[in-house]
C-alpha cells in the first residue's frame, strides 16, 4: 500500500547501504568475496526488513499529515463552512506544511476534482478512505456518514470525531518517540559485534587469522554468523511494537 510512496532516491540509497551492509558481513566473517553467492539471500532479507520499515514510516508520516488537515477542517467547519468547502480551505491550509508530492496533498486535489465534478461528498470521502485502507481515515469517513444518515447536529458530531482521532495520533506518536531510544539502542547494539571484530583485526590480526581461509574457521565463522542473524531478527520482532 506505502511502497508507491518510497521515492526512487530512497530505494537508491536503502540498495546501497544495504549492499554496503553485505559487504561488511563478508569482510568481517569471511575476509572472502566467493560467501557472497551462498550469502545474497542475507542481503534479500536485509532489503525485505528495509522495505517493511519504510513502508511503516511512511503510512506514519501520512498519519500526521492526515492530522493536521483534519484538524484544520474542524476549525473551518466551527467557522461555519460546509462539508466541501472544509476540504478545499483545508488543503490551502497545509500546502505551506507539505509539498504537492506528498501523499496528503495528493489525496485533497483528488478529492477536489471529484467536488468540482459535481460527486456527493459522502462518496468523495468514502473512495478517499477506500484508498488509503487506513484505520484513522476510515474511522472519520464512517463518522461522517453515520452524522450524515442522523440528521442531527452532523457538523458538531464530525467535530468532536476529529478531536477524538486527533488525540490518538497524537498519544501514539509520543509513544512512538519513547520507543525511538530504544531502537537506537538496538542499532548501536547491532554495530558492535562488527566494531570489535573489526578493532581485533586491526590490532591483533594473527590472533584471529585462523578463522579465516580454512575449513575450521569458516565453520565457526558461519556459526557466528547464523546466530548473529538469529539475534537480530529476534531483536526487530521485540522492538515492533504495534501502538
Amino acid at each position: 500500500m506505502w511502497l508507491q510512496d518510497i521515492r526512487k532516491s530512497e530505494y537508491i540509497i536503502g540498495i546501497v547501504r544495504g549492499t554496503g551492509i553485505f559487504f561488511l558481513i563478508l569482510y568481517v566473517f569471511y575476509e572472502s568475496f566467493i560467501p557472497a553467492l551462498f550469502l545474497f539471500p542475507v542481503w534479500m532479507l536485509y532489503l525485505k526488513d528495509w522495505i517493511s520499515d519504510m513502508s511503516v514510516r511512511k503510512e506514519q508520516e501520512f498519519r500526521r499529515q492526515f492530522r493536521d488537515s483534519i484538524q484544520s477542517m474542524a476549525s473551518v467547519l466551527k467557522a461555519g463552512y460546509s462539508i466541501e468547502n472544509a476540504i478545499r480551505e483545508s488543503d490551502k491550509d497545509i500546502a505551506p506544511m507539505y509539498g504537492k508530492d506528498t501523499r496528503i496533498r495528493k489525496e485533497y486535489t483528488t478529492m477536489i476534482h471529484q467536488l468540482d465534478i459535481n460527486m456527493p461528498v459522502s462518496d468523495v470521502l468514502e473512495e478517499f478512505a477506500a484508498r488509503m485502507e487506513q484505520e484513522d481515515v476510515e474511522n472519520f469517513v464512517n463518522v461522517f456518514t453515520a452524522a450524515k444518515k442522523s440528521g442531527g447536529d452532523g457538523i458538531t458530531i464530525i467535530r468532536n470525531s476529529i478531536r477524538v482521532i486527533s488525540e490518538k495520533i497524537d498519544t501514539e506518536n509520543e509513544i512512538q518517540t519513547m520507543l525511538a531510544s530504544k531502537k537506537l539502542e538496538f542499532e548501536i547494539m547491532c554495530t558492535v559485534p562488527f566494531i570489535i571484530i573489526l578493532y581485533m583485526k586491526l590490532t591483533f590480526g594473527e590472533f584471529l587469522s585462523v578463522l579465516y581461509g580454512n575449513p575450521a574457521g569458516i565453520t565457526v565463522m558461519s556459526i557466528c554468523l547464523v546466530l548473529y542473524i538469529a539475534a537480530y531478527i529476534f531483536g526487530r520482532k521485540i522492538i515492533r511494537i504495534e501502538v
